[in-house]
């Protein structure tokens, strides 16, 4: 009888013993894929900003204000899903000195200096587009045109904005070598057009909250397809 009662708490403290590991084995896998996530510092690029309206659209709409509040919610999208997120800047500023004779290029060559020492798996910088044909819309991607990570990266960007924003012409990726950051870039970088602000209808849907959030979660989408295929 001893033996038997015996055999039955030994039972009962393997079977404790079994659940308590497994559970930390759980929380030990979840903080690790949490802890991998978080490796991976996704840069994020709002164009344009202060002094430098970037493409001025219809009834004066600036670029620069449509990528800041693209770029924050992008920030977010991306920080949900676990990723650690940098920004070049978080308000109406551009990267320059008030003084500098030259503001545009010291901006850009900040916002370089700035990716480099944050060293980012990826940067996306967030534009708008324009086009002299007011019917011409849609989201475009561009990439450096010898990277083939950056042409991965654009592509799932690409495919992902076409999908889940439903534009009546699809775009395709465009390689590129004259864009100042995607030439000066050590890193993979990608220059997301969410859309063309000299047309209408896109122009008046780039300034809804619900369309410039729908905009953020498509890019994120394509950022992290893009990072799972590279695991």
């Amino acid at each position: 009888m001893k033996k038997y009662v015996m055999e039955l708490v030994m039972s009962g403290l393997l079977l404790v013993c079994f659940l308590l590991l497994s559970r930390q084995a759980a929380q030990v896998s979840g903080t690790m894929k949490e802890q991998e996530n978080r490796k991976e510092i996704i840069a994020v690029d709002p164009g344009h900003g202060g002094a430098d309206p970037g493409m001025v659209g219809l009834n004066g709409l600036e670029e620069k204000e449509i990528n800041l509040k693209i770029a924050c919610k992008l920030e977010r999208v991306l920080t949900d899903k676990g990723y650690q997120v940098v920004m070049t800047r978080k308000k109406d500023q551009g990267l320059y000195d008030a003084s500098a004779p030259n503001k545009k290029s010291q901006d850009m060559q900040r916002r370089i200096a700035f990716l480099e020492n944050a060293s980012p798996v990826l940067t996306v910088s967030i534009h708008q587009n324009s086009y002299s044909d007011p019917d011409v819309r849609g989201p475009q991607v561009f990439y450096y045109e010898s990277s083939q990570e950056g042409k991965r990266l654009a592509q799932e960007v690409q495919e992902s904005m076409n999908r889940k924003l439903n534009p009546q012409k699809p775009r395709t990726i465009k390689g590129n070598t004259s864009y100042y950051l995607l030439k000066r870039s050590k890193g993979t970088l990608i220059i997301a057009e969410c859309g063309f602000l000299t047309n209408p209808e896109e122009a008046a849907l780039l300034q809804k909250e619900e369309y410039q959030q729908k905009v953020a979660q498509a890019v994120a989408d394509g950022i992290e397809s893009y990072l799972s295929s590279r695991k």
